[in-house]
């Protein structure tokens, strides 16, 4: 029997102004929003996975403060399920010329309605639902997180 294990990711809601750092991203689904976001990698903790993707998909450094929540989302019409870990924190300063991922159109600092009015273009209803949980002042601290190490 193969056993089942859902994808970890991580996630970072990161607002400045009012506005919030999207990505536009280019995937197998066509264009999407997302916040900036990815996979946890062998070896890392969770918040240096945040603070990796946020730097490449949009250039900027990240300092995460707490989480918003942690999330299980199913890909529709498959057997992948996403673990979520959705970060929120400041923005310290973006690279000159920063080199971003893969796949990553643009990043883009989005007010509130601007990103509900893309609702249709999200990559996945977790996208909303970490910004309405952000914003109904979800909140909590990272020392929720234990990283035992190896």
């Amino acid at each position: 029997m193969t056993q089942w294990k859902p994808n970890a990711t991580v996630a970072a809601v990161i607002e400045l102004d009012g506005r919030y750092l999207m990505v536009e991203e280019l995937t197998s689904d066509g264009i999407c929003f997302n916040q900036p976001a990815g996979h946890l990698e062998y070896g890392e903790t969770l918040e240096d996975a945040v603070k990796r993707e946020v730097l490449e998909e949009t250039g900027w450094h990240f300092r995460p403060l707490g989480l918003v929540g942690i999330y299980l989302v199913d890909r529709p019409n498959s057997d992948i399920t996403y673990l979520r870990f959705a970060f929120y924190g400041h923005p310290l300063r973006r690279e000159d010329y920063p080199r971003l991922d893969e796949g990553i159109l643009s990043a883009q600092w989005l007010s509130h309605e601007d990103i509900v009015a893309l609702r249709g273009q999200h990559r996945s209803p977790v996208v909303q639902q970490c910004l309405d949980d952000y914003r109904s002042g979800k909140r909590h601290p990272l020392a929720l997180i234990h990283h035992l190490g190896r």
